[in-house]
This record gives C-alpha cells, structure tokens and sequence, in this order.
C-alpha cells in the first residue's frame, strides 16, 4: 500500500520547499500520495492542494481581523482533511501560525491514530522565545531544521531534529554568472561594480536608503572614477530606488528581472545590503559585502528588549563572529560603512573563505542536497 504524506504550506518561500520536498520524496518512492495545502509550485511538483494558499496571505491585525472566520474555516478545513484521508505523515512547512495550529488541532483530535507530524523551518528560538522550543515539543515529532546550530535547542526537549541545510544552495543561486550579467548589460569585465540592496519594504528603502546613497557617494570619492551600481530590486520599487540614487554620479543599473537577480550578485566586486535574508544569499554566493539597517526608534527598544543574539546577520551566527561587518540603527553611518566597504573591496580574501565555510555548512557541494536530506527525515517516520 502507497504512502500518502500531507505537505502544507503558506506562503511563497514555504511552497518552494514544499515542492523541493515533494520532488525528493517522489524521486525515493514515486508512488507516494501527496495532498495538503501549497502554491503553483508545489502543484506542479504533484502536491493535490485543497485551497490556493494566496487565501492565507494576510499579514498584521488589520488585515487579519476581517478575515478571521475565512481563516479560521481554511484551518478547520484543512484539519478534516487529514482525519478523513488519515495520511502518514503530515509536514507543515514555515508558517508557523498556520501550521501549528493545525498540527496541535489535529494531535488534540486524533490523539493515537494521528499522522506524524513534522514541521519544516525551525522557529527562531535562539533569537528570541526559546520557552516556545518545549512547547512544540509536545505535539511535534521531528523538526527540521535549516541550520546546523538549531537541533540542540529542541533535542533538549526530547523533539528529533535535524539540520539539513538551505535550499539556496540547491536552486539556480550557485549556477550564477557574473560574467554573463556584464556583458548583457554593458559592463566591461575590469570595471568596478558596487551592488546596493534596498531591502523589499518602501520602509526600510526609506529609512535605511539615504544611508546607503551618502555611502556610494563616498565610496565613489575614493575611487578613480565613479563605479557602476546595480540595485536589483522589485518591480514595484524601481520607480523608489531610481529616485534613491538620481543624484550618483556614475552608471547606474536597476534590476527588476528576477532571473538576473543571481548573475548580478555574482558580478558584484563589493556588496552593501540592508540586513536581511539577502545577506545570506550573498553569502552562499560569497560575495563580498557589508549589511545596514535602520529601524525605527521603538522598534529598535522592543528588539534590543526581546533578541538574545549578538549578530543580525546569519553567517554571523552561524560563524559566531562577525566575518561580515555590521552597521545597525546608530552605527548605520555612511562614513564608517563607506571605509569599511572600501576596505574590504581592496582585501576581500578572508571573508570570501569565510563565507565558503557558511556555504559548506548551508549544503553546498554535499552528497545530498537539504531536500533530499529532509525526504530521508521524513520518511524514516514511515518506515520506522
């Protein structure tokens, strides 16, 4: 008798792994049912979703409120589901709003006759909560985990985990072409490229944009000539981000095609970001570059009350030292953050080694890619 594995997912980032998932799961046993809830990536990897997962995409109280009764049925629908097919496992994947409610309704219901549950994307307990840790443990059986530090943190509380990487280093991110990006858009080889990353909020491209902008000014002042800047960004910023850097002196490219937004990290000779989850695409690519962020003043009191950790950046965590220089809410200066870009741009060496060890760690050049490390966690459930 087939297996049938229930995958649910709430977002874009969460039907990615979904559907990496579901294709390393396939490819071990391709007669595996999968059933659950995802987008159209999980659907064309074979994952028969129950409702577009777009209905979840509701974020803040304001929006939520209005449409609780809808969520609240798509989480009761979602439950009925797996008490009526009784799958084997059922995999929650990031959302953890979503998922957890579901997987804690459906350990409350079924009690002995429940599926596995296993969740995909560990919470940030070593950032902030940890108390949340023992509370999964009680309806979870196994956690996968994107990061190699994590599994201690839920393994003392009797929850299998496991670290399997990030699956950045399994999709187009590491096949990237710097060199191709050049040349498509005009950019000779020997010149110099600073990459600007503004973030995907009109927030932070508000707060933390001047800093970078007076930044590339000085960071031109210390060049020959001014160097080339490439600012991928969305679509719906680039009207933002021009006006951002109207008044740059030298070429300016932004990048609004996702399928160049890889090759042009690729060609960058120095990066400056906005603290984010692109800090660590830059570093899986090993990319030189420096992170700002600026926040607003509350904002910054509640995370300073709340985060236990010493880095904002994950390859810092990860490396437990600041192999990436960090310049955060007061420390975001453009003089400061200009001499240590410069610097870095002459000497990139060391942190480019230090980041082939934060890219090893995330999976790359490894035996199994993270998806297919997840595939064998989970299906060591059904098979046990």
């Amino acid at each position: 008798m087939s297996k049938h594995i229930c995958l649910i997912a709430g977002e874009p980032s969460g039907d990615f792994l979904g559907a990496k998932l579901a294709q390393a799961l396939l490819a071990v046993d391709p007669s595996i049912t999968l059933s659950g809830v995802g987008g159209p990536q999980m659907k064309d990897a074979g994952v028969d979703s129950l409702f577009p997962y777009e209905e979840l995409a509701v974020m803040g109280i304001a929006e939520v409120l209005p449409k609780l009764p809808a969520l609240l049925s798509l989480i009761r629908r979602t439950i009925n589901h797996i008490k009526e097919t009784k799958p084997d496992a059922v995999v929650t994947i990031d959302s953890p709003d979503f998922g957890f409610r579901v997987a804690k309704a459906v350990r409350k219901e079924m009690g002995a006759d429940a599926p596995k549950l296993i969740h995909y994307v560990a919470p940030t307990v070593w950032a902030w909560r940890e108390g949340r840790a023992a509370r999964i443990a009680q309806f979870l059986d196994g956690l996968i985990c994107l990061f190699d530090f994590e599994p201690p943190y839920f393994e003392k509380h009797g929850l299998k985990s496991v670290a399997v990487g990030h699956p950045l280093v399994e999709g187009e991110a590491l096949r990237a072409d710097g060199a191709r990006f050049r040349e498509e858009y005009g950019i000779a080889q020997s010149e110099t490229i600073v990459g600007v990353l503004f973030g995907s909020r009109k927030g932070e491209l508000r707060r933390t944009g001047p800093v970078i902008r007076e930044t590339l000014a000085q960071i031109s002042e210390k060049m020959t000539t001014p160097p080339h800047v490439v600012a991928p960004t969305l679509p719906h910023l680039y009207g933002d981000v021009m006006n951002m850097l109207r008044d740059y002196p030298g070429p300016i490219h932004v990048v609004t095609d996702a399928n160049d937004k890889y090759d042009a990290f690729r060609s960058f000779d120095i990066g400056i970001a906005v603290s984010g989850t692109v800090g660590l695409e830059l570093a899986a690519l090993q990319v030189p570059h420096v992170i700002a962020y600026r926040m607003s003043p509350l904002t910054a009191a509640m995370v300073k009350r709340m985060v236990r950790v010493k880095y904002a950046h994950l390859a810092n965590i990860m490396a437990d030292k600041e192999i990436v220089p960090e310049f955060i809410q007061d420390a975001a200066q453009p003089g400061v953050i200009a001499e240590s870009a410069f610097d870095l741009f002459l000497s990139p060496q060391t942190q480019i080694a230090a980041m082939g060890d934060i890219a090893a760690r995330l999976g790359a050049g490894q035996e199994k890619t993270p998806s297919q490390k997840a595939a064998a966690f989970v299906l060591q459930f059904l098979n046990g």
